[in-house]
């Protein structure tokens, strides 16, 4: 039987090819053709959110994938930025917003925000990670959250980085044997459990990073046996109590559309 633990080592030891199979996919290849020939066109918000493949395929890169239909909210992370310290990308914890102002930065570029490596081969190669990933999802979630997790870990600096993100904190569960209805209790005190537990400068160190998620795939396997189930649902935001605090109340804050 192939465990969690080897298909996750399986793709993660022979990654540069599994991406590159990945961009042989006739859609991923087709999508990504379209990007690279139109990507440096866009020069503005505007223009980039017209263009639905242009919009879906970097919020895909970013995995923002699920907010697509929260056009207001994207365009507000978009025009503000990550400038300014009051910009909107910069007061939410989920640090992909962040990421994604400053990879279409039109706020500090203008028309010139595309033409930039970070908006055009960098995006792509996100685009061809997230979507391993997902490959990876619908034969073991496990596998899927594992590459997940891995691949954010770095970047990760405090305990709410972690609980903004519904695959994040629950590869963290799972690291510390906790069951899926801590989720619903004191977020500060889930914080402050991580952040006791947690150490974040092992993150920064591949070898030990690699012995978390051999930890890891190990637990998963023992409650998940050569699971297939699709991790779509775990790294979705698509219901309410998914999505952070501080995100739900900025989408309810806004008026979606345009």
């Amino acid at each position: 039987m192939v465990t969690t633990y080897t298909s996750y080592l399986n793709i993660a030891n022979n990654l540069d090819r599994s991406i590159e199979l990945v961009g042989e996919q006739p859609i991923v290849a087709r999508e990504t053709e379209y990007y690279l020939a139109t990507i440096g066109t866009i020069d503005s918000v505007d223009e980039f959110m017209a263009d639905s493949r242009i919009y879906n395929y970097a919020l895909k890169a970013h995995g923002l994938e699920e907010m697509s239909y929260a056009k207001a909210f994207i365009r507000k992370v978009l025009t503000e930025g990550i400038d300014d310290s009051e910009a909107f990308a910069n007061q939410l914890t989920d640090t992909r917003y962040r990421d994604l102002a400053e990879a279409f930065n039109f706020a500090r570029h203008g028309e010139t925000a595309t033409i930039f490596t970070v908006a055009q081969q960098g995006t792509v190669d996100k685009y061809m990670r997230q979507t391993l990933e997902e490959d990876a999802g619908n034969s073991n979630e496990g596998v899927r959250l594992a590459l997940y997790f891995e691949r954010m870990a770095p970047t990760l600096s405090n305990a709410y980085e972690i609980l903004s993100d519904t695959a994040l904190s629950t590869v963290a569960r799972t690291l510390l044997s906790l069951p899926d209805e801590y989720a619903y209790t004191d977020i500060d005190m889930q914080a402050d459990f991580f952040e006791a537990n947690l150490n974040f400068e092992d993150f920064q160190d591949p070898q030990k990073l690699g012995e978390l998620m051999q930890r890891f795939t190990s637990l998963w396997e023992i409650s998940n046996p050569s699971t297939t189930l699709n991790a779509a649902s775990l790294l979705s935001t698509s219901t309410s109590r998914d999505i952070s605090p501080d995100l739900m109340i900025a989408i309810n804050n806004l008026k979606l559309g345009g």
